[in-house]
């Protein structure tokens, strides 16, 4: 019988050339960043000069047209409306989501429409009776008023067969 001599404490010498060959990739990898850094700063001045001289070139009629340019009819009707949209009580409509949250049901999207204060809810059901409780527990919620179904269908083609549903409802910043 064989007498089995284990030293798990015993180190192996590394392999000498394998830290040479770490020394040589970083020093490629480093001068491979410094060239690229030289170059990113020649860019850099060289745009800024070209900037410095167009702006130069400029006379002050056309800067100040360009400074002062009064702001279009579409540009002011976005800015309403993006003003309009940041006003709405997000909080209280993602509140009566949440609160609604349902593990037979997944929410596929919101499209808050903040003129009329109305929002249209599209999601996916495991069934039609738990797209129909759904749309009774948004009818029950604080923040929105008037839930009702717009449109359900049976996916034929998936393999639970779930119901795909909009729901519309008033969403009012009164509540």
């Amino acid at each position: 019988m064989y007498i089995l001599d284990l030293d798990f404490r015993k180190t192996r010498p590394a392999s000498p050339w394998a830290r040479w060959v770490l020394l040589a990739l970083a020093i490629a990898f480093m001068s491979d960043l410094a060239v690229s850094y030289y170059g990113v700063r020649k860019a850099i001045t060289h745009n800024e000069q070209r900037l410095a001289q167009l702006g130069r070139s400029m006379d002050g009629a056309t800067r100040a047209a360009l400074t002062s340019r009064a702001p279009s009819p579409e540009e002011i009707r976005l800015a309403r409306d993006t003003i309009e949209r940041l006003a709405m009580p997000w909080d209280n409509l993602f509140g009566a989501l949440e609160a609604t949250a349902s593990d037979k049901v997944a929410l596929l999207a919101i499209e808050p429409d903040p003129k009329s204060g109305t929002v249209l809810i599209s999601g996916e059901a495991i069934d039609y009776p738990a797209a129909l409780d759904y749309v009774s527990q948004l009818g029950r919620a604080r923040a929105l008023d008037r839930a009702h179904l717009v449109r359900h269908e049976r996916q034929q083609d998936a393999p639970q067969q779930p119901v795909t549903f909009s729901i519309s409802a008033t969403w009012s910043k009164a509540k």
